[in-house]
């Protein structure tokens, strides 16, 4: 007997209604919907209605959230934007950081994210407060999301002094990723260099972000291909921003995007902090500043996409829900039909696990019970209407139920939502 049964559900990629039934946590049952239902402890009659994984966010800072009341002025350029959030650093503290990042973390459950990677600041300002912190906040939401770490140096390794050992002890402190910045650093060389090094030493997988700018000179990317063969790392190398490649004259672009396809590289978009940071040089035609999604695509690579950062001098908005990312990038990418609809939530659900390197992830057989189910019928209109998130599963245990009263969320600090 079933633990728990979806009865008549659509879900992505199937043309036709099924049946998705859950034991000890995992899919154990897949079949076209009948009107004799396989027996369970608990049916949910669905009636149609939209069956997906639970959202992956793939790229999110936690330690740096909600810092908008701690600035004395508003940052205007990516430059800013790094000088203010190294300012505010310095008076960081394990209890503030826990807040903060407390605030996100139930929210995104709350919006069904149920697989997060958090890119956490390592280097002498904040020292490995934020690591410890998380690597805690890690445990102690395990059971409603699980959380990868990546030890990050956003000030640089060679620029800032005893980053190089701090990202060590980051590791020691179990760190899932290491990452990296080369854009902050005078040699990006050595410092992609560093990065392969210290995640081949660890046999960690790797996520940088790179080319945060509209200069068509800036990229870095063509290292990191070359690194990712050389180490023999493709399909464990991930890349947040990459928006100088929409800067890139076409032809030469999609000659890179084949590179970064062959190497097996994922490329997370960012566009709620790379709209509102790039393109102010321009006086006219003013570029998007995001990475161009549809070329990458088409020349396979694997895209996902990311929050980044909410309510900080690098994105002064932002609320942790995944589908208000999409249906920006929707816009800006000018993925409007029914099929780019469709594309969209692969990019929040299969191709961001992919590209944080996620197995027993999705609605299949043998796979975790991660889920969330939608009020509508449509999948095109999960983006377009965003309706009520209904209930949420995390391995098969309900997390969030909008259609009752009772919050369902209980984390070990104590606190509800």
């Amino acid at each position: 007997m079933l633990d728990l049964l979806f009865h008549n559900v659509t879900i992505p990629h199937s043309s036709e209604r099924m049946d998705v039934g859950v034991s000890d946590g995992i899919i154990t049952y897949l079949a076209e919907t009948e009107d004799e239902a396989a027996i369970a402890k608990e049916v949910i009659e669905a009636d149609g209605n939209v069956l997906l994984p639970g959202f992956v966010e793939p790229h999110i800072h936690l330690d740096k959230a909600y810092l908008l009341d701690q600035m004395e002025q508003d940052a205007t350029n990516l430059t800013e934007a790094i000088q203010f959030t190294s300012e505010l650093k310095k008076s960081f503290t394990k209890e503030d950081i826990r807040e903060r990042s407390i605030k996100v973390l139930e929210k995104c459950i709350g919006y069904g994210v149920t697989h997060l990677r958090c890119h956490v600041e390592v280097d002498p300002i904040v020292g490995l407060k934020g690591m410890e912190v998380l690597s805690d906040l890690r445990e102690t939401f395990r059971d409603q999301l699980q959380i990868q770490l990546v030890a990050f140096p956003q000030e640089g390794i060679f620029k800032q002094p005893g980053t190089a050992d701090l990202m060590e002890k980051a590791m020691l402190l179990g760190a899932d990723v290491v990452g990296g910045i080369p854009y902050n650093d005078d040699d990006a060389v050595e410092h992609i260099d560093f990065v392969f090094a210290l995640a081949a030493k660890w046999n960690k997988p790797i996520d940088f972000h790179v080319d945060f700018s509209d200069d068509p000179t800036q990229l870095a990317i063509r290292d990191i291909v070359k690194r990712t063969l050389a180490y023999d790392y493709q399909g464990r190398v991930s890349v947040g921003h990459l928006t100088s490649l929409a800067s890139v004259p076409y032809h030469e672009a999609q000659l890179i995007a084949e590179d970064i396809a062959e190497a097996g590289i994922s490329v997370m978009a960012l566009p709620a902090t790379d709209l509102f940071l790039n393109g102010r040089s321009d006086q006219e035609r003013v570029r998007r500043g995001v990475t161009p999604v549809k070329l990458l695509i088409e020349k396979g690579v694997n895209v996902s996409f990311g929050t980044n950062n909410i309510q900080n001098p690098f994105t002064p908005f932002g609320t942790g829900d995944p589908l208000d990312i999409a249906l920006l990038l929707a816009q800006v990418a000018q993925l409007g039909t029914k099929q780019d609809a469709e594309l969209l939530l692969d990019m929040a659900t299969v191709h961001a696990a992919k590209a944080i390197g996620l197995e027993e992830y999705g609605i299949a057989l043998h796979n975790q019970a991660d889920l969330i189910l939608f009020d509508t019928t449509n999948l095109r209109q999960i983006l377009l209407e965003r309706p009520p998130r209904q209930t949420v599963w995390k391995r098969g245990v309900k997390q969030r139920d909008n259609n009752s009263d009772e919050k369902m969320i209980h984390v070990a600090h104590g606190a509800e939502i």
